[in-house]
């Protein structure tokens, strides 16, 4: 079997959902370890992450120690960067065996060639303020100044208020309209790209399963319901809201 899991965002909100959502995560994980070739976390993973060339946030202690357990067990672990994770540089690839991808990949897998985002970043052409600020967070020199002129406990409180505003906004745009953005994107991809079986996305916070030119999955966040994908040795894929109470 193969997973993919999206915007759990870790250390979200106050420390009692903080933990539940820690929990639950990890509690999914126990669960698919038995059958699992290879897990795909699609971006968002941590609410906010910014990593030091020596100093990286504490917490996610039960997370970072069970995915590490799963990489020396030989399963296959992927994480696609997000608006909210995007500064993760090689703490996680040396500690826990994670593969980084940092742009959208073209995956093939149980013969089904599946186009993989998390979905930020992407058609954003007619937003102006949402392109100057994508790109000021990707900034190199942005990241360096960050990095250097600001102490870590300011950094990160900065960096949690930051991503709890990002986070409220899309509370307020669950209204699958605001899709929109990114079934155009995979339309035109699949036009010119004829060798797309489907596309997975994360980022809306919204769970969606859409058929346009292709097939189009949305994964939704964690902290409103624990959900995934699974992708069957046969090719099916399948939405799960695991029962994780």
């Amino acid at each position: 079997m193969y997973y993919f899991a999206s915007d759990i965002h870790l250390g979200a909100g106050d420390p009692e959902t903080a933990r539940r959502v820690e929990r639950q995560f990890v509690a999914w994980l126990d669960g698919i370890e038995g059958d699992a070739k290879a897990l795909f976390l699609v971006g968002d993973i941590f609410d906010f992450w910014f990593e030091y060339s020596r100093v990286v946030p504490k917490g996610f202690v039960r997370v970072l120690g069970k995915l590490a357990r799963m990489h020396d067990r030989g399963i296959r672990i992927v994480m696609f960067t997000g608006n909210h994770d995007m500064w993760v540089t090689d703490y996680l690839t040396k500690e826990c065996g994670i593969e980084i991808f940092r742009k959208p990949q073209l995956l093939e897998i149980a013969g089904q060639r599946i186009f993989v985002a998390h979905g930020d970043n992407m058609n954003i052409k007619g937003r102006p303020m949402l392109r100057l600020m994508n790109a000021l967070f990707r900034s190199q020199v942005a990241k360096f100044l960050f990095s250097w002129l600001v102490h870590p406990d300011i950094a990160v409180r900065f960096g949690h208020w930051w991503s709890g505003h990002s986070r409220k906004a899309h509370g307020e745009e669950r209204d699958k309209k605001f899709l929109a953005p990114l079934v155009e994107y995979a339309d035109g991809y699949a036009a010119k790209h004829e060798n797309v079986d489907c596309f997975v996305f994360g980022h809306m916070h919204i769970m969606a399963d859409m058929t346009s030119s292709r097939r189009i999955l949305f994964m939704g966040d964690w902290a409103t319901a624990p959900n995934c994908l699974r992708l069957d040795d046969d090719g099916t894929i399948t939405q799960i809201t695991p029962d994780l109470s």
